[in-house]
């Protein structure tokens, strides 16, 4: 067999140019579409992950806001929770302490008034002692228990010290008038004797003695000379026990008063 080779290289030349434009307008624009399709696909797929890992960051940020709001309102809750309970103790504390206050400041008004009472009580039975005493001594004024106590003030002026006689003596010189001795009873003559002798003998020889009677007098004498007075009277000596009662009355209830307040 004979071989053309004229038209075998007219056939491989004619494979060439067929190989040539199937390239040239076949494949190529294939190729080039298949490029741009996958550069179109990579670049979607590109911004998906873009977008996605956009989305997850800011998912990410949300959760991260989420637990950082979350963390802040457990801490307000606390805050609140601790304030609210130093409130509450501050109050309970106040309170109690408001309590105790009353409470001392009523059992301070209660214990004024407790002694307050008792020393009214007391005073009120002193002088319910005194009464009476004044009055048993009332009864005995018209008996002869008049005329002991007469007998007793002689005896009382006789022991005078020298001051008081000195005192007297002084008043009787400058005095223009008699002495005068006062009792709640009239004394007999006998006991008028005794007492102006006690006179003359402890005061002034030569002065006068008048009597007179004074109710006032609670079986006692009252000698007047001048401006110098001497009395022994069982009022006297009442009147000065009421005094002096009055005057400790007096004095527990300013220390009852000036005492400190107690607070609670």
């Amino acid at each position: 067999m004979q071989i053309d080779w004229l038209t075998v290289a007219a056939q491989i030349v004619n494979f060439l140019v067929l190989v040539w434009l199937l390239q040239r307008f076949l494949y190529r624009p294939i190729t080039q579409a298949m490029a741009r399709r996958e550069e179109r696909i990579e670049t979607r797929l590109y911004e998906a992950k873009t977008a996605r890992e956009a989305v997850d960051a800011e998912a990410a940020d949300l959760r991260e806001q989420q637990r950082a709001l979350e963390a802040d309102r457990e801490a307000m809750l606390n805050e609140a929770r601790q304030e609210a309970d130093a409130l509450r103790a501050r109050l309970e504390e106040d309170i109690r302490k408001e309590m105790d206050a009353k409470r001392s400041t009523w059992q301070a008004h209660l214990e004024e008034e407790r002694e307050a009472f008792a020393d009214k009580l007391r005073q009120r039975a002193g002088h319910q002692v005194i009464d009476i005493v004044g009055r048993v001594l009332e009864d005995y004024t018209g008996s002869d228990l008049a005329g002991q106590v007469a007998g007793t003030f002689a005896d009382r002026l006789a022991a005078l010290d020298g001051d008081e006689r000195e005192k007297l003596s002084a008043a009787a010189n400058r005095a223009q008038g008699p002495a005068r001795v006062e009792s709640s009873v009239a004394l007999k003559p006998g006991v008028r004797g005794q007492i102006t002798r006690a006179i003359h003998e402890c005061v002034a020889k030569d002065i006068e003695v008048e009597y007179r009677e004074d109710d006032d007098l609670l079986l006692g004498i009252r000698l007047t000379i001048g401006e110098q007075t001497v009395e022994w009277s069982a009022s006297r000596f009442l009147h000065r026990l009421e005094t002096t009662l009055d005057e400790v009355m007096e004095h527990g209830a300013h220390r009852s008063s000036g005492r400190a307040p107690v607070t609670g």
